[in-house]
């Protein structure tokens, strides 16, 4: 194993326990605040859900960096895109209103899942992952379900703030179940430290 790829595998299950304890917070409140809008599509309505795939390339950014020299990182990078292309055709399906919100949103969630599943199948060494693969494929179903209830009489915005608390609670789980990976990787990175200064 080379230096780079030893450094970063040292950083990785810290920096994705911070990401996954923000990505749920962020999750929780975006949630919130949809419902309190969600009856219709107004500026704040729309500006939350072009924000929510948006924060995805954030993180998936962040995410990436710290993951430089290992497998997700195409899927991290793809997912950079994907999330880009939901944020631009979310800000144009909601001028068609509510049902075309859906359908771009379910396409998004299918095709995000898809990813995500990989990315945590490709990461499941690290610990803390079966929530990240559960929750990637209940994201594959869950974007069929909107798709379809984009059809039906009366639909509403109501459903992707549950799909989003969902997903915040995923994260949390998968950040509390990194905390074993996390410790390890600090006791063996202090002895590491230890061994060098001696």
């Amino acid at each position: 194993m080379g230096t780079t790829t030893a450094s970063a595998g040292h950083c990785i299950p810290s920096a994705l326990q911070r990401l996954y304890f923000v990505r749920f917070a962020f999750a929780l409140v975006w949630a919130g605040l949809l419902i309190a809008t969600a009856s219709t599509l107004n500026p704040f309505s729309v500006a939350l859900l072009v924000l929510y795939p948006a924060f995805d390339v954030a993180a998936a950014v962040v995410d990436a960096r710290s993951a430089q020299g290992t497998n997700p990182v195409p899927g991290l990078y793809a997912n950079v895109v994907i999330s880009l292309l939901a944020a631009a055709g979310l800000a144009y399906a909601t001028m068609s209103g509510i049902p075309g919100v859906l359908r771009v949103w379910g396409t998004w969630a299918v095709v995000s899942g898809l990813v995500q599943l990989g990315v945590g199948t490709a990461r499941r060494r690290l610990g803390g992952q079966w929530p990240m693969i559960l929750s990637g494929a209940i994201s594959v179903l869950a974007g069929a379900f909107f798709v379809a209830q984009a059809g039906q009489n009366g639909a509403g915005l109501s459903t992707l703030a549950g799909y989003a608390t969902l997903g915040g609670i995923f994260f949390l789980v998968s950040a509390l179940r990194l905390g074993p990976t996390v410790k390890k990787w600090r006791e063996r990175a202090a002895s590491v430290g230890s061994v060098e200064t001696s």
